[in-house]
């Protein structure tokens, strides 16, 4: 197959002079005369971190992931060339799987623990787009169909590199609104700003990638109305890339030791984040239990 670049190595520069302007930015206008979230040294320091690490721990987990997509390559007679009309196609094709993906990581505990981390900033701006989890050995499977269908694995990388890199700048309260039209398909720094939120109205929505239609065909579309208030539902207050890494898995660990039986066990683990058990009381009584947190984890919150 053709080679594919490294989009997000080509990126880098892109990267560093837009984060530049946006800091020159809030120096000419102040976070608090706009309202914005802004910058703050800690919190920026810990996303940047937390992408470095990210690259590190990517490389390891890439390993046995590439192991399996190309033992699933083999086996499907299925081939689709790299041509300049397929590859459209396969990003189109590997935004829809992200979709899921992404939607997935939201409504699954355990997968939350992950992507958790891309929400646990109460700052929304191009660095926060660097925070990224160091456990993305949960991500493989969604892709597993696109490698079936006859997509070469290296294809499938490249698109999902080139998914993220678009990513990038959405993460800004720079941008407001872009024309109608791209705003209705695309996905904007509108809609993910919705998406960062904390507000119950705005939680576990707007999931696209690239493209915003897959939330307007699926029911997760929201417009931004009021201003995002980012973060958790629960906050962490912790600079710690280690703890920001991991805080959701040692509190799935806490909840699994205080659970009273397999059932509650599993509900912890591949239910909602929010997903509470019927307390005992109630279900002596029959009485319904107390209503869950939507898909807001227990602990915390959310994309």
């Amino acid at each position: 197959m053709p080679h594919l670049p490294d989009v997000v190595l080509w990126s880098v520069p892109a990267f560093l002079l837009l984060t530049v302007l946006e800091l020159v930015s809030y120096r000419l206008h102040p976070a608090e005369e706009s309202g914005a979230a802004g910058y703050e040294a800690k919190d920026a320091a810990t996303s940047i971190t937390m992408g470095l690490g990210s690259l590190v721990f990517d490389a390891l987990w890439k390993i046995p992931i590439v192991g399996i997509y190309t033992a699933v390559y083999e086996l499907t007679p299925l081939r689709v060339p790299v041509l300049w009309w397929t590859l459209p196609l396969m990003l189109l094709v590997q935004d829809f799987f992200y979709y899921w993906s992404h939607r997935g990581h939201h409504v699954v505990r355990i997968l939350w623990a992950c992507h958790v981390v891309h929400h646990s900033s109460r700052k929304f701006n191009l660095t926060t787009a660097l925070r990224q989890p160091w456990t993305t050995l949960t991500v493989w499977p969604f892709y597993v169909p696109m490698v079936a269908l006859g997509v070469h694995p290296a294809a499938v990388g490249f698109c999902s590199s080139a998914n993220l890199v678009y990513q990038f700048w959405v993460h800004t309260e720079r941008v407001r609104r872009l024309p109608a039209p791209f705003e209705y398909v695309l996905n904007t720094a509108s809609h993910h700003r919705v998406h960062h939120a904390s507000q119950g109205s705005y939680l576990d929505r707007n999931f696209g990638g690239i493209l915003i239609v897959w939330d307007r065909l699926f029911g997760t579309f929201v417009p931004e109305t009021e201003r995002p208030v980012y973060g958790l539902t629960k906050n962490i207050h912790t600079y710690n890339p280690l703890r920001v890494a991991t805080h959701e898995y040692v509190a799935i660990a806490r909840d699994l030791r205080a659970a009273r039986g397999w059932g509650e066990r599993a509900g912890r683990v591949f239910r909602g984040p929010g997903w509470q058990p019927k307390p005992a009381t109630a279900a002596a009584t029959n009485e319904p239990p107390p209503p869950a947190r939507g898909s807001a984890p227990a602990t915390e919150r959310v994309a």
